[in-house]
């Protein structure tokens, strides 16, 4: 019985081991398992994202009844067929057959009240060459309009209605923003009066051939013939921009448009009632792009400017010492980018401005001053 009991107790021994250590180690039995490693981001308060709104009626009520359509009417006469300047052939036709035919050609767009005074924007190409043009108000009212001035250089116009209690616009501030909502105010195809929308697609654009001076808005919202002149307004009913132009190959809108900015139009409306012209700075001097050869040949690295191609004798740029083959790298310390900006710029200035050219003349860095004059008006 001893001996039996000295085996029992060893063995009663290692099974209480092996029951201990496997509460205390189970995974010493289990299968092996591959766990993946999830990390868990930490909890943050996010902020609600922006809501877009749910309608923008509010914003076409407010800007909408400023908007108005434009017909004109042109005389078109057509000249006899030059036969006719032949006292042979006269004699076989009468009186009525060598009178110049006459016929009347219509035209549509639309345009914009931007004061209660009745002064309306509209573009130039939409009122060029009328007889007769016809502002509709949305309320149904109807008037004669005459033209206050025009300014081809921007495609901008501006007529004069009298009529009393007009509705005006109000603008919206200068700071835009690709992806902001636009919504597209005009009269497209004589339809009638047409909102539609879309956002901001880019802005300053330029270089489109357009006009002389172009800032243009890009949009998405869809323009179409008889929208030039017409409002680009924001989410709240503000104008931001005078539908002008479409690029399409079919002449429908293919979600890109052009407008102008509206701080543009107030100062071309501004000055076309005050001066009747719209006055602009005038440098003198024409410029060129910077071509990679031109820029090594000129030392220029990676440095950016302009090379100066010609000089108006006697205008501010050469009584300054500008010369022709002269790099202009700066205008009043900021950097020159192109030459449609840099135009645009000094345009900017009023006459008796004075600004400070940064030049770059046979490899040595020197500035000149220059007086701002006015330019001169456009031979075309």
């Amino acid at each position: 019985m001893r001996k039996i009991s000295y085996l029992v107790w060893p063995v009663v021994t290692g099974v209480l081991a092996a029951l201990l250590i496997l509460q205390l180690w189970p995974q010493l039995i289990a299968p092996p398992v591959n766990r993946v490693e999830i990390r868990e981001a930490a909890s943050i308060d996010a902020p609600a994202p922006a809501q877009g709104r749910v309608s923008y009626a509010d914003a076409v009520d407010r800007a909408a009844p400023a908007v108005v359509n434009i017909y004109t009417r042109t005389l078109v006469r057509q000249p006899a067929n030059p036969l006719l300047n032949d006292p042979f052939f006269r004699n076989f036709f009468n009186a009525d057959q060598l009178r110049q035919r006459e016929r009347i050609e219509s035209s549509l767009g639309s345009g914009v009240i931007l004061n209660p005074q009745g002064y309306v924007v509209t573009n130039n190409h939409v009122i060029s060459g009328a007889d007769s043009i016809i502002v509709a108000l949305r309320d149904g009212r109807e008037a004669v309009a005459e033209v206050v001035g025009v300014d081809p250089e921007t495609d901008l116009a501006v007529l004069k209605v009298e009529l009393e209690e007009l509705p005006s616009i109000t603008f919206a501030s200068d700071d835009l923003r690709i992806g902001d909502v636009a919504l597209a105010i005009g009269n497209p195809f004589g339809v009638g009066q047409t909102v539609t929308m879309g956002i901001i697609s880019a802005t300053g654009r330029n270089q489109l051939g357009l006009s002389t001076y172009e800032d243009f808005i890009q949009t998405d919202a869809a323009i179409n013939p008889g929208n030039s002149g017409g409002a680009l307004v924001d989410a709240y009913g503000n104008l931001i921009g005078i539908n002008t132009a479409i690029f399409s190959k079919s002449g429908g809108s293919q979600g890109i448009g052009f407008a102008i900015p509206s701080s543009l139009a107030r100062q071309v409306m501004q000055d076309l009632i005050t001066h009747g012209r719209v006055v602009r700075g005038w440098l003198g001097v024409e410029i060129q792009k910077m071509t990679p050869r031109l820029a090594e040949s000129f030392g220029m690295g990676d440095r950016k400017g302009l090379v100066v191609a010609g000089i108006f004798r006697n205008g501010p740029a050469h009584k300054a010492g500008l010369q022709p083959g002269d790099v202009l790298l700066s205008i009043n310390g900021e950097g020159v980018r192109s030459s449609r900006l840099e135009m645009n710029r000094i345009a900017g200035f009023k006459p008796g401005d004075r600004i400070t050219l940064g030049v770059l003349r046979n490899g040595h860095e020197m500035s000149l001053d220059a007086m701002i004059d006015e330019r001169p008006p456009s031979r075309s």
